[in-house]
């Protein structure tokens, strides 16, 4: 029963992996505005569904026109799933109306969280959620014009609740962000709650706190707020610790918020001082990087090299994500993440890998780029990253193309002196497939190789697991002291699931999985 529902889920794994994150939220969001449109029949929502029509045409016709005329006078590539992403958030956090004025403060909200995007942008990469500037700016607005309407957060309704939480799970799922927005809504119910308390204590009231608990979470903004908007890669920072600070920041303030004036600091604003703290964290990390030549290391595994034009920060093992704009591009969009060979001490050089052979859109657009030429980086994420402690014990486990983040750390290592215990265990489908041979030979680790045919000319302390199948039987047997290291392993999920019995083993696991480009 185990083993099927683990396969099940290595399968939905794959299948979402196909999708880009941004095209998936589309679905999802759309998805959600069809359960919304087809409840609102029933009067079960705030809004009525001509009302929900109506701001719905009201939102897109301001968004694609600002858009529209960014594309045409600064030049910038039009993204249509970030221009419907902005509409759908809008839809569901400000308040659907007939009245003329409403109508003009909903275009006014979606002009502005448009143009958020390229006036509050820095390197590449916009600082604000722009829906929430949208927003907030209306809310601000509506203090000295009531009638153009704020912010109302109707999502928040238990009969909404349900599909947010499956449409939101399959969103976290892909974006790997389940923890850093768990973290938030465990702060923004729990400081909600004692407020709760607080007040009905200060009127004298009976408190019910069970009744109080449920309402919070299914009838608050909370899911809707960090399922689709806390967790945007663009405005969070790098680091999985980063993030949790930046969850909690937003938990606190969405959860008591502050009144300043006749504004207060929760939900939609309370993101956008998240945001703020984000964008210090990450204040270096969105560049443009010109490609400088490529080279064939495999029959099928190619090598960029990049030169970075400005201050480029990351750790070893970390991975980037970069956009190559394109006419027609396919499910996954116009950007991709890509683990950084290259060790951060031989920076200004970038260097990414990749695996040829797929027909994506984006691969073929990628093809094309000259040397020359320059990419736009829109960040760098991930915390496979090695032990703080350098007399940790490692196992590092590889597969294929996701070899890539451990040559960035052995490369790191070698070149800062830091000498470890590290093991290394590399899967490829033929011999003719070991990437980099030479920095691997260079750090001087133990390699133990699974491919099917034995490959000739071994480097000293390398060895073919000959005769010995890959799975946890046999990761055991050529990794014996695996429960006295820390175990990362990088390859597609079918593997990882694989060798997870043996993996529980190390005191600890970090895993990079993946499911192709």
């Amino acid at each position: 029963m185990i083993s099927s529902l683990t396969a099940a889920w290595t399968r939905v794994f794959a299948l979402i992996g196909r999708i880009s994150m941004y095209r998936l939220v589309v679905w999802a969001l759309v998805a959600l505005a069809a359960i919304a449109f087809v409840e609102s029949f029933f009067g079960v929502l705030a809004p009525t569904p001509w009302e929900l029509l109506a701001a719905w045409a009201v939102l897109g016709l301001a968004c694609v026109a600002v858009d529209a005329l960014a594309h045409r006078l600064l030049g910038k590539a039009w993204r249509w799933e970030s221009t419907l992403i902005t509409v759908l958030i809008l839809l569901f956090v400000l308040r659907p109306t007939l009245d003329p004025l409403g109508l003009v403060g909903l275009a006014v909200a979606g002009a502005v969280a448009s143009a958020s995007k390229y006036v509050l942008a820095w390197q590449g990469r916009h600082i604000f959620n722009p829906a929430a500037v949208g927003a907030t700016f209306l809310t601000v607005l509506s203090v000295w014009v009531p009638e153009l309407g704020a912010s109302a957060w109707w999502v928040g309704s238990p009969y909404l609740a349900a599909p947010v939480i499956v449409a939101g799970f399959l969103v976290l799922f892909r974006t790997e962000k389940l923890r850093v927005v768990l973290v938030f809504l465990v702060i923004a119910v729990a400081v909600a709650f004692f407020r709760t308390a607080s007040q009905y204590q200060t009127a004298g009231l009976a408190f019910d706190a069970g009744t109080v608990f449920w309402q919070l979470l299914w009838s608050s903004p909370f899911l809707f707020l960090g399922v689709f908007m806390l967790s945007e890669p663009l405005t969070l920072p790098p680091r999985r610790w980063q993030q949790f600070v930046v969850a909690a920041i937003v938990g606190v303030l969405a959860g008591w918020p502050i009144d300043v004036g006749g504004v207060s600091l929760g939900q939609e604003r309370a993101l956008l001082i998240g945001n703020l703290v984000a964008f210090v964290f990450a204040f270096r990390s969105a560049v443009r990087l010109t490609l400088v030549e490529r080279v064939a290391l495999t029959p099928t595994v190619r090598e960029l090299v990049f030169h970075a034009r400005r201050g480029f920060r990351f750790s070893a093992g970390q991975y980037l994500e970069l956009e190559v704009a394109h006419a027609h591009a396919d499910a996954r969009g116009t950007r991709r993440e890509f683990s950084i060979v290259s060790a951060p001490e031989e920076l200004p050089t970038v260097r990414i890998a990749l695996r040829e052979g797929s027909q994506s859109s984006y691969k073929k657009a990628l093809a094309r780029v000259e040397p020359g030429q320059s990419l736009p980086v829109t960040g760098v994420w991930g915390d496979f990253v090695l032990p703080s402690k350098p007399t940790s014990p490692v196992l590092m486990v590889a597969a294929g193309i996701g070899v890539t983040p451990f040559v960035s750390q052995l490369r790191h290592l070698r070149l800062s002196s830091d000498d470890r215990d590290v093991v290394f265990v590399y899967v490829a489908s033929g011999a003719e497939e070991l990437a980099f041979r030479d920095e691997l030979e260079a750090s001087g680790v133990p390699v133990i190789v699974f491919t099917r045919d034995e490959p000739t000319d071994l480097p000293p302390r390398w060895r073919w697991a000959r005769g010995v199948r890959l799975d946890a039987e046999g990761l055991l047997q050529v990794v014996p002291d695996i429960a006295e290291r820390h175990a990362y392993i990088s390859g597609p999920p079918g593997l990882i699931s694989e060798l997870a019995p043996a993996l529980e083993r190390a005191r600890s696991i970090t895993t990079d999985a993946f499911s192709g480009y």
